[in-house]
């Protein structure tokens, strides 16, 4: 029944791959893009504002791209969930709009926002390196990192 954007999803599995195969290296969007499917001109997009928010920091130069900007037990589900809904509410309420009854706003608009209180708390105790946990117990592998020799 519950159902995130894509926008929310691709926000998430882009946080903790991240915090999943980020080294001394940050990730770039573009490993990102290929690992996870995502078409990478729409995961730049919601990268920038992760990093606006303060959830990732951006690495310029030819070795760059993006790192946790705090350690992933201190960013929650719910975090990277607040930041895309701050951005894609433009300007309407959503699903309080067609609640115009007092039946509406008496029984069924309080059920929902109790279920949305409780679904945010929920989130806000699962943290990124709790998913990295469970990627790493599913087996899910991380990513190699070649790195350049140039010793003689």
């Amino acid at each position: 029944m519950l159902q995130l954007s894509r926008k929310t999803l691709y926000a998430l599995e882009a946080v903790v791959d991240i915090a999943y195969n980020a080294r001394p290296d940050p990730v770039q969007s573009k490993e990102i893009s290929e690992r996870q499917g995502i078409p990478q001109r729409y995961l730049e997009q919601v990268m920038q504002q992760l990093v606006r928010a303060g959830i990732l920091r951006g690495v310029r130069g030819p070795r760059g791209g993006y790192r946790l900007a705090r350690e992933r037990r201190r960013i929650t589900v719910a975090d990277v969930m607040r930041v895309v809904a701050e951005t894609d509410a433009g300007g309407g309420d959503g699903a309080g709009a067609g609640c115009g009854s007092a039946l509406g706003h008496q029984v069924v608009r309080p059920l929902l926002d109790d279920l949305q209180a409780e679904l945010t708390a929920r989130l806000d105790a699962i943290t990124i390196e709790d998913l990295c946990r469970r990627a790493g117990a599913v087996g899910i592998p991380m990513a190699a990192r070649e790195h350049a020799d140039f010793t003689i």
